[in-house]
């Protein structure tokens, strides 16, 4: 085995050992655990770009490495980077679990690394499972604020996972009863006939997505989201709602590819669900006065505005699905990181909490117009771009319906986002105390403004650069 294959993952591994280490310390201080997680995330970073040329096969051929992956892992190890850098002091965090708690998102991380390379049906499987289990763990991590608030978030990410995960098991024993095999590669020879001819070979795929619906919030896999979003701290919502949809959309991508149909029950099964996604999000955010449980029902439609892109299948569908989640990161990352600076004792953020924030802090203020705009799809924004070239490549596959659709969910959409910037620019705030920014967390607000707009305005080489991550499937 090439170890240049592996590099990320030996990374993580490494920062997994050694966090373990500092979890077993009494005496750590909180800082110097934050350090250690930069660093090596950081050099996960490093290993992923240092490997993005590589290619082969390992593990008896369960486990790709190709541009596709590595793209991948790039967004991942970078989105793990942007997420430690984003909480200072964890202040939403009981002390005492600090370092536990960075130990298990580098594990769930680890996890979704080795979904982007896995090709075979039990190894995604574990690698699903790798990435849920310590979410499990993390998402009652919480100070104060509520014990049953964060338990019951907890238990319904576990019910809800276990679900989909049954689901996704059922559905792949489907479809090995029917192709007798479980690599990828020798299923996708079989899959698109036995998907024309055999109606139970439909239903098998569906379930198996099932867990990836999961993660990536679809309808009507969705029912956990706007309560874990808000019990789950807000260190911990900001790594559920970028990472792991990153991972489930590398999945989808490989398992739409997989079935090489254009046009079929498949497809329409995928395309209703895309809509549903999409209208159900954005009718129940309208009503939405807590920004985590709106930035939730918000992240059920845009769900299904990727699945627009997945769904045309070609070249310039799948790259755009990649460009558009690459931007829907640094858009809800940059909401994540006004919400997480408004809340200095990890308390949840209301509407009324972002009253006058343009004068406690203009550069906060800036940053969630610009995700807020980002994510309604305003030009120049990354949110704009992706989208008009999610909708020009569906409209490519005469897909105008699923079009249509689309778009009116996207102005249905302005209005909440809108409400957000409205909010934060209105005049009529309680009290105008200051939120005072360190550099680190300035420096990465102007960071996320400039990558919501330049990737939005020189979108080429990004759009690119995903063309040639797919065109290796």
């Amino acid at each position: 085995m090439q170890i240049s294959l592996f590099l990320p993952e030996l990374a993580l591994i490494a920062m997994i050992l050694v966090l373990f280490f500092a979890s077993l310390g009494s005496n750590i201080k909180t800082g110097s655990v934050q350090g250690l997680a930069l660093i090596f995330a950081a050099l996960a970073v490093v290993a992923a770009v240092l490997s993005f040329s590589q290619q082969g096969l390992m593990f008896f051929d369960a486990y790709r490495v190709d541009a596709f992956s590595q793209t991948f892992k790039v967004l991942i190890t970078g989105g793990l980077l942007l997420v430690v850098f984003m909480g200072p002091g964890l202040t939403g965090i009981e002390a005492r679990i600090k370092p536990e708690y960075y130990l298990f998102l580098t594990v769930s991380t680890l996890g979704l690394v080795f979904l982007s390379s896995a090709v075979e049906l039990l190894t995604i499987l574990i690698s699903l499972e790798i990435s849920s289990y310590a979410l499990y763990v993390v998402i009652p991590f919480r100070r104060h604020n509520g014990f049953r608030v964060q338990m019951e978030a907890g238990i319904k990410y576990v019910l809800f996972g276990a679900v989909s995960t049954g689901l996704t098991l059922f559905g792949m024993s489907y479809v090995f009863g029917f192709a007798h095999s479980t690599y990828l590669s020798e299923l996708s020879r079989v899959i698109p006939s036995l998907l024309l001819e055999q109606p139970l070979a439909v239903i098998g795929m569906v379930m198996m997505m099932c867990g990836f619906f999961y993660k990536l919030a679809l309808f009507p896999m969705h029912f956990w989201t706007p309560d874990v979003y808000e019990g789950a701290a807000n260190e911990t919502t900001t790594f559920v709602a970028t990472l792991p949809k990153v991972g489930a959309v590398a999945l989808l991508i490989r398992l739409v590819v997989l079935t090489g149909v254009e046009v079929g029950q498949f497809t329409w099964i995928l395309a209703t669900v895309a809509v549903l996604s999409m209208t159900v999000g954005n009718l129940s955010a309208l009503v939405q006065d807590d920004l985590k449980r709106l930035l939730a029902y918000s992240s059920i439609a845009h769900a299904g505005y990727v699945m627009v892109g997945i769904l045309s299948v070609g070249e310039l569908g799948m790259s755009s699905a990649i460009y558009y989640i690459a931007g829907y990161v640094i858009m809800n990352l940059a909401c994540f990181y006004v919400i997480y600076h408004l809340a200095p004792t990890g308390e949840n953020v209301t509407f009324a909490d972002l009253k006058g924030l343009h004068r406690k802090s203009p550069l906060l203020a800036f940053t969630l117009a610009a995700g807020a705009f980002g994510m309604a799809g305003i030009p120049p924004t990354v949110g704009f771009t992706g989208k008009f070239v999610l909708f020009t490549a569906a409209i490519d596959k005469g897909m105008y319906a699923l079009v249509i659709l689309a778009m009116v969910n996207a102005a249905i959409s302005a209005f909440y986002y809108l409400k957000m910037v409205r909010a934060a620019y209105s005049q009529d705030g309680e009290q105008q105390t200051t939120v005072v920014l360190g550099m680190p967390a300035r420096l990465l607000g102007v960071i996320l403004v400039l990558a919501i707009l330049l990737i939005g305005i020189f979108p080429q080489s990004f759009i690119a650069l995903a063309r040639e991550a797919v065109a290796v499937l």
